[in-house]
């Protein structure tokens, strides 16, 4: 089966979601994942589908037309003063096609963080959609061994590892470990590797400005992809400067070109 790609909000920071869907569909990639959850940043689009009938409205015209689909719904937080109903955000990414949630965890409270997700993956589970839980080295879980026991613990059917390629490199995740748990425990990847050179540079500015193309850094992406399912890779590589040299669509199609290559000379 040939592997399907989606173009993630964060490649292109800031990006309109009609043009991130035009610029997907002309990079050529099968699914588009736009920020239907606002988290509220300066400089992002809010782009609130619930609260906004036109805006859903001519989003669902732009996706028919480009012939793109709706990967998924991000980003659900959980935290303490996040508490919220986020059904008719899950009814609005259903209706547009969307398959998958991409949340994460902003607490340390991680008994608190289990509780809330046996509710989100409830309500994620009314319109058949599966919840996605990633462990962002600045967030409230860090490793792979935190969500799994986040996982282990909601017992969700529905809930399911994300797999970034940059966090796991991270936190030294190996393919013998993937390999030696249940396929059906994975969901979504997240593409990227990280870069060579990070002298200087902060953690939080390498997650949201510099993120290397997949090949070109120093994460073991043959022995990591080799072990995980063959699912949809959702490519998510912020990089200011390839942006400014290359252009928003012009870095997208290159991340895509750039994913292809290492499946292909992996063998995958």
């Amino acid at each position: 089966m040939e592997r399907k790609f989606s173009l993630a909000y964060l490649t292109i920071p800031g990006v309109d979601p009609f043009d991130q869907i035009r610029i997907a569909a002309e990079a050529g990639y099968d699914y588009v994942s736009l920020r239907t959850i606002p988290m509220g940043l300066p400089g992002e689009p809010q782009t609130c589908l619930e609260k906004d009938p036109e805006l859903f409205k001519n989003i669902k015209k732009a996706l028919k037309d480009s012939g793109m689909k709706l990967f998924d719904n991000e980003l659900v937080r959980v935290r303490e003063d996040l508490l919220g109903d986020y059904r008719k955000a899950f009814e609005c990414g259903a209706e547009l096609g969307a398959t998958d949630v991409l949340s994460s965890v902003w607490t340390k409270d991680h008994s608190f963080a289990a509780e809330q997700y046996g509710s989100i993956c409830e309500q994620a589970r009314e319109f058949g959609l599966t919840v996605n839980l990633e462990f962002p080295i600045v967030s409230g879980l860090t490793t792979l061994d935190e969500t799994i026991a986040i996982q282990d613990k909601v017992n969700a059917p529905n809930l399911k590892l994300l797999m970034d390629m940059i966090y796991c490199h991270w936190d030294n995740v190996t393919g013998e470990k993937i390999k030696g748990l249940d396929p059906e425990r994975f969901g979504v990847i997240h593409l990227c590797d990280c870069p060579k050179d990070t002298q200087g540079m902060e953690i939080a500015q390498i997650v949201r400005e510099g993120r290397e193309y997949c090949g070109e850094g120093v994460a073991d992406l043959e022995d990591l992809l080799k072990a995980l399912p063959a699912n949809t890779c959702s490519i998510e590589l912020p990089n200011t400067k390839y942006i400014a040299e290359y252009g928003g669509a012009g870095h997208a199609k290159r991340c895509l070109d750039h994913a292809k290559a290492v499946f292909k000379r992996i063998g995958l």
